[in-house]
């Protein structure tokens, strides 16, 4: 029965615990006092190729996304895109951290 009531005590401290640690970097990267984890990274500018290029469709691929970048860098879809994942990895660990408690509480009322 002691042996129930540590265990339950040390798996609520680590729930606990990971709650906190998850909450306090959810606030640290949403203040942008530190980077979301980079899940998701801008693609470099590739080489322009040819520029003496002729081909019509081509020419109208480079001017509408020109003009897309324009209008949504793409520094900023993947900025939302780490933010999202980090969103829910915190939303998974918030939840697993949950769990454990409810385990060590269950263990430390002593029941099943």
């Amino acid at each position: 029965m002691m042996i129930n009531k540590i265990l339950g005590y040390v798996l609520l401290i680590i729930g606990l615990v990971l709650i906190g640690w998850t909450l306090f970097q959810s606030y640290n990267i949403f203040t942008a006092k530190t980077e979301a984890p980079l899940v998701f990274k801008t693609q470099s500018e590739l080489a322009a190729g040819n520029s003496n290029s002729f081909d019509v469709a081509e020419q109208i691929n480079k001017a509408v996304q020109s003009q897309l970048n324009q209008i949504i860098p793409p520094a900023t879809i993947t900025k939302i895109l780490n933010l999202t994942a980090w969103s829910l990895l915190a939303f998974i660990l918030i939840t697993a951290g949950g769990a454990v408690s409810k385990i060590g509480v269950k263990l430390i009322n002593g029941k099943s």
